[in-house]
């Protein structure tokens, strides 16, 4: 009887360290996974934002000619840039201005770019600054 618990003594460790095995190589992949899902769910949010913040932005100028205040702006959306551009309107649109709006931002190293338009009435347009 000793010698058969003799015989079978180090396969308890063999399964052992082949099941640690295993589940290390489970983890690493696990963690990995959380890696790049976290990368996609923070790009996905910094592109809502800056689809929030342009929309907010022609918004302003459509309703009250002129951007949101840069404080405000910054409060809002403090990691964000905006640009506004303003050309006037061609064809069926004279008498309008294409307004565009940029707004940007980094999610980890990669840069996140939105940009809408949309034609607003010239005389609801700020004095363009030289």
């Amino acid at each position: 009887m000793f010698d058969k618990n003799k015989k079978y003594s180090g396969f308890f460790l063999t399964e052992v360290i082949v099941a640690s095995g295993i589940l290390g190589i489970l983890l690493i992949g696990l963690a990995t996974s959380l890696y790049g899902f976290a990368k996609f769910n923070r790009y996905q949010l910094v592109r809502q934002q800056c689809i929030a913040a342009a929309q907010a932005e022609l918004d302003s100028i459509t309703t009250t000619g002129k951007p949101i205040a840069d404080e405000d702006f910054k409060r809002l959306w403090p990691k964000l840039n905006v640009n506004i551009k303003s050309s006037a309107g061609t064809d069926q649109w004279q008498g309008l201005s294409l307004v565009e709006v940029t707004a940007n931002g980094m999610s980890y190293n990669k840069e996140v770019k939105v940009k809408l338009a949309g034609y607003v009435l010239e005389n609801k347009l700020p004095a363009k600054e030289e």
